[in-house]
């Protein structure tokens, strides 16, 4: 079969028409990491009776124990669909292991690091082929530390980002029994028996994740921790980002909690930067949850229309008459 790509083998899996909207699927195999198994499914969708009409790109990535289908459900709702319907050229990739994607031979083994080194920036360079355009991204929790990691790793960069907005993302949380050297130790031990963490045995969401990124978690949260990896300080890489960015916090999100959020938020060197809180003491109908924030019907009225227009003009106040909904920097 020809590759629908000129930078590695890409096939396309699927073209369904979704109501009005169109959704193709594509399987890419940039054999870019150690692993030469890893594949990558990736969804693209726009407006069915409109196929050659394509907006700005954007890329959603899911967090953990998810895939596709928080941003696009079957029936055609989710804040993916939104965008389509608004005219955005909208991708969605699966990580390692999740929905469409393959299992890769080290699946276990799986890390937020290889996320950001290798699959991220394979999936850049095929939307910006595709597409011919530079793409925004938005991350949720797990998706946005990627994205993150991405960033403070140089990994990605001005010329596959044309903007950076986070949900539901922080690494500064404290667990403190993982300071304790020999609780940490211990915790290894026992974790590396297990090729996986189920999502659904422990009511977290549809999908697996790879022992390996607990294991990763492990050592950042350590007492010598640090976000990044054994070549390089992802924390202190996102002072140098420049890209406009948008960081977002709920005020009922007890994972990844405001304070949390805010200093990853604040860490980050660019100056076109805002950051929202949403919650009822910031006038949002609603305290958000950590899901709530991007899949309700109070995120469908009063988040998504933000998002879009982030995304038409990311360094506009998105809150312009509403100085306590917004902080921008």
């Amino acid at each position: 079969m020809q590759s629908s790509s000129n930078l590695f083998p890409v096939a396309l899996i699927s073209a369904e028409r979704r109501g009005d909207l169109s959704e193709d699927v594509y399987r890419l195999k940039p054999g870019n990491s150690p692993d030469g198994t890893v594949e990558l499914a990736v969804t693209r969708l726009g407006m069915a009776d409109e196929p050659s009409v394509r907006g700005v790109p954007v890329i959603l990535l899911h967090g953990s124990f998810s895939n596709r289908r928080f941003w696009y459900s079957p029936k055609g709702l989710g804040l993916g669909a939104y965008l389509a319907r608004a005219g955005f050229d909208v991708w969605i990739p699966e990580m390692r292991g999740h929905g469409l994607s393959q299992r890769n031979q080290n699946y276990r083994k799986n890390r937020v690091a290889d996320y950001a080194r290798y699959d991220l920036p394979a999936i850049a360079a095929f939307v910006r082929e595709q597409s011919g355009q530079v793409p925004h991204w938005i991350g949720h929790s797990l998706g946005g530390i990627t994205l993150a990691a991405a960033l403070g790793g140089q990994y990605l960069g001005e010329p596959a980002v044309a903007s950076a907005a986070f949900f539901g993302t922080q690494v500064s949380r404290t667990y403190w029994p993982l300071k304790i050297p020999p609780v940490e130790w211990s915790g290894r031990f026992i974790l590396k028996r297990f090729a996986q963490i189920s999502g659904s045995r422990l009511k977290r969401g549809p999908e697996d994740e790879p022992i390996g990124l607990a294991l990763e978690g492990m050592r950042w949260y350590g007492l010598f921790g640090r976000f990044g990896d054994a070549e390089k300080d992802w924390w202190a890489g996102l002072a140098e980002v420049q890209v406009p960015v948008l960081g977002v916090s709920a005020t009922s999100d007890h994972q990844d909690p405001d304070w949390a959020c805010r200093k990853l938020f604040d860490q980050i060197g660019s100056e076109h930067k805002q950051f929202i809180c949403l919650g009822r003491e910031q006038g949002f109908s609603d305290n958000f949850g950590h899901v709530e924030m991007l899949v309700s019907k109070a995120a469908q009225a009063e988040v998504w229309p933000l998002v879009q227009r982030w995304l038409t003009d990311p360094q506009a106040p998105l809150l312009a008459g509403k100085p306590d909904l917004a902080t921008a920097v």
